[in-house]
């Protein structure tokens, strides 16, 4: 079987569960060392299904290799220790995938904003815009040190439709602009960044949601692996800093690239982003 990542190591947030967990099974399947970080140990410990250990587990079954991480993204000392270990263990960082992003349990969504606590915001910037901006913050000098490297932040459509809640929109648009103006100063040294859009996801708490109250139909919907097959593409994509600082849809990476679902089939995928345009790159 080839695995066209085997000399890779990769960090992926947030991957006990949803997009973050199917990113990082995938990057495992296709060879890569794999870091995972998560609040939830054992299955059972959150309301939930997912967990560090069952991330591990499905990796393990289409061999490849995880190791997870107990981490709080609000604590950016445990965020540090993350990296510590990775720098230690294997001196390399290919690929970060910035993915942790903290919906509140309780949120009612057909409730407007000003009837949701102010907790919302806070909760979606924490764990969301401001975790990605530590996280590039850490994975930054290890890249610009080996003069190469992605870093990915899976963001959405809501960054610029309306989508679920007003702090919802605000802090994937910053994840947007956040890979543009990192794109933009990590350029000259080999390091690039892009934000990259999946639609609906067939994801854990997706498929344990009340589908009517949510206004969610998942039909054409993707799996969670398929992200991690867009970003894969990206991360072997010799023209890669071509694309940096910019955003795609993962049905426009499975068009470029030439890949499909698990299942065979193309998903619907988000809307069309707009096109900024490339960076300017140096000479």
């Amino acid at each position: 079987m080839t695995r066209p990542l085997e000399q890779c190591t990769a960090i992926v947030t947030g991957a006990t569960r949803g997009v973050g967990r199917g990113v990082a099974v995938e990057l495992a399947a296709q060879g890569a060392v794999v870091y995972v970080t998560g609040r939830t140990l054992r299955e059972g410990d959150s309301r939930w299904p997912g967990s560090l250990e069952s991330t591990i587990a499905e990796a393990e079954a289409l061999g490849g290799r995880i190791v997870g991480l107990v981490c709080d993204h609000r604590d950016d000392e445990q965020v540090r220790a993350v990296f510590d270990r990775v720098r230690a263990e294997q001196d390399r960082l290919e690929l970060l995938v910035n993915n942790a992003f903290l919906i509140p349990d309780d949120m009612d969504p057909n409730a407007p904003f000003w009837e949701t606590g102010l907790d919302c915001w806070d909760d979606m910037h924490t764990i969301g815009a401001r975790s990605a901006y530590v996280g590039t913050w850490q994975a930054a000098p290890i890249m610009i040190a080996q003069g190469r490297g992605l870093i990915a932040n899976v963001s959405s459509q809501g960054a610029r439709y309306y989508t679920l809640h007003p702090a919802y929109g605000a802090a994937k648009a910053a994840l947007d602009r956040l890979t543009r103006d990192c794109g933009h100063e990590l350029a000259p040294h080999g390091v690039a960044t892009v934000s990259v859009w999946p639609s609906f996801v067939t994801t854990e708490r997706m498929l344990a949601l009340d589908a009517e109250a949510w206004q969610l139909d998942l039909d054409g919907a993707e799996s969670p692996r398929f992200t991690g097959r867009g970003i894969a593409a990206l991360l072997l994509d010799p023209d890669l800093m071509q694309k940096t600082g910019r955003v795609f849809t993962t049905r426009w990476l499975a068009e470029t690239y030439g890949f499909r679902d698990v299942d065979g089939r193309l998903p619907d995928g988000a809307p069309d982003p707009g096109d900024p345009g490339p960076l300017l790159l140096p000479d």
